[in-house]
């Protein structure tokens, strides 16, 4: 992350600058990082997204309303919604996140949901390392996290990481191919990657190191 150059920021400054801003940004420990998916990014070019990682996360949403059609109880929230972490004062939008039972927000004034159970990241390539390193060990302190799925905008691959009733995470998918299967345990939901790559030019099978 690169902050803006300033001085420290309080959370009401924050919260009020986000309000008017013309794209997102995360807030942690008195520092405002805007949020883009390559390096280079402008702000203009932050806010729309890249066109794969945009299908991705279009193509997982339509499953999830589709799914909590049928399976109530659950509902998820796009990029929109921003999440804060009490415990360690984290501002973030996640690509998505589903909450199971009534939405727990921080105060009317914010919206800043605070009980997600799943949290899906799609990762890009200067977004990849802080999403599976530094920002999974913020989101971990969030009591209601039960699983974390991860899944990459530049080929074919996906991780689900999962947490034990011990409270113990633990990688329990890693998907590599179109046929690979994703079960999502908290909301009782399977689907191969092939519906999550749908629209997205055919990017490769291959397996890369992520830098």
């Amino acid at each position: 992350m690169t902050a803006l150059p300033k001085k420290y920021y309080t959370p009401e400054e924050y919260l009020e600058l986000e309000e008017q801003a013309a794209y997102k940004s995360e807030y942690f420990n008195g520092h405002i990082y805007p949020m883009g998916d390559f390096e280079g990014d402008t702000p203009e070019a932050m806010a729309g997204g890249k066109p794969a990682h945009n299908a991705i996360r279009e193509n997982l949403s339509g499953e999830l309303h589709a799914h909590f059609k049928k399976r109530k109880g659950c509902r998820s929230f796009s990029s929109d919604q921003r999440v804060f972490i009490p415990s360690n004062g984290l501002y973030t939008y996640p690509d998505l996140v589903v909450v199971c039972g009534k939405p727990e927000f921080s105060d009317v004034q914010t919206n800043s949901l605070t009980n997600p159970v799943l949290i899906v990241e799609v990762l890009a390539q200067s977004t990849a390392n802080y999403d599976r390193g530094e920002k999974f060990e913020l989101f971990r302190d969030i009591p209601t996290f039960r699983e974390y799925l991860l899944i990459d905008s530049r080929r074919v691959w996906a991780e689900l990481w999962r947490k034990s009733n011990e409270g113990i995470w633990s990688l329990v998918f890693e998907g590599k191919s179109l046929e690979s299967l994703l079960c999502l345990e908290t909301i009782g939901m399977e689907l191969p990657l092939s519906d999550l790559y749908v629209n997205t030019e055919d990017l490769p099978e291959t397996v890369f190191e992520i830098r």
